[in-house]
């Protein structure tokens, strides 16, 4: 079992224990000191710049986060490096033009056709063929085939050090069976340090905007904690989930954006909070970014 995997299994360890650990040492002595972090010197740094804190905002949950990740270095590929510099310019020049884009009230969407998951750890199978759905409109794809792609096992899909089978794996295993399933797609991930800045929701804005203007979806990988912000319908609990992202608010250049939950639908009998999770739903820009800290989005 990988480590990212490893990770999928914290939720075994309650929100009271890690909670009174850090009333009882502070978070510095939970996470390491304050204002420093360990060398990491990869390409997806969780923690770029400062530590969370003084002078910064903090993200509910981000030492939560910090003290319990399992999840070793992440590394960009020099494509995937070249192909996100590309579509960053891209991306942004586009948000920067609104005469030229469609003039749509309320909210666009890429049209991804929901799916409710099909075992209680297939939310990435489901959400892999739901994002896929959103650009070839094909819908009731094989969840099974596309858990065998994923490597989905017990614990869920990994966010990053899984290399699945297809040509030239990256180690990011949504990514890969999204450009493996989409020729020309050219998805890349975009990690999140556990407290996403002001910033990274600015780019996340111009990533939904771009994709879904050119009939993409995004698929997102949550990171819910005890305290911090929570997709509609799920408990205040540590979960890790992947959704798809398929659309935004026009009328307000993304600062809210649409979801599509695999949960929705499910039977109470397989999850047993999922009877109050709707399969779309609306969430702010700024929030959802705020619970893929840790992991990130694959655009």
């Amino acid at each position: 079992m990988s480590a990212v995997r490893t990770g999928r299994c914290l939720a075994l360890m309650t929100a009271a224990c890690l909670l009174s650990a850090l009333t009882a040492t502070g978070p510095a002595a939970a996470a390491g000191p304050a204002g420093t972090r360990p060398a990491v010197g990869h390409d997806t740094d969780p923690f770029p710049g400062p530590l969370p804190g003084s002078g910064s905002r903090r993200a509910p949950g981000a030492f939560y986060k910090q003290a319990l990740d399992t999840l070793g270095p992440q590394r960009l590929t020099s494509e995937q490096r070249r192909v996100t510099a590309r579509k960053e310019a891209e991306a942004s020049a586009w948000f920067q033009r609104p005469a030229a884009r469609a003039k749509r009230a309320g909210y666009v969407v890429s049209g991804g056709l929901h799916q409710s998951q099909q075992t209680s750890y297939w939310c990435g199978p489901a959400a892999l063929v739901i994002t896929q759905s959103a650009h070839d409109e094909v819908g009731g794809r094989s969840q099974q085939s596309a858990a065998n792609l994923l490597e989905t096992d017990t614990s869920g899909t990994a966010w990053y050090g899984v290399g699945i089978d297809v040509p030239e794996p990256t180690g990011y295993p949504m990514v890969d069976a999204l450009n493996h399933r989409l020729p020309g797609a050219n998805y890349v991930p975009r990690s999140l340090p556990y407290s996403p800045t002001s910033a990274d929701v600015a780019d996340f804005r111009e990533h939904i905007v771009h994709n879904t203007d050119y009939d993409y979806a995004i698929a997102g990988n949550a990171w819910e904690v005890p305290g911090g912000p929570h997709l509609a319908g799920h408990p205040n609990i540590e979960i890790f989930h992947w959704v798809a992202i398929d659309g935004y608010n026009s009328d307000t250049d993304a600062q809210q954006v649409r979801y599509l939950d695999p949960v929705g639908g499910v039977s109470t009998s397989m999850i047993s909070w999922a009877g109050g999770v709707p399969k779309s739903a609306k969430i702010s820009a700024d929030s959802i970014t705020t619970i893929m800290g840790g992991r990130g989005y694959v655009w």
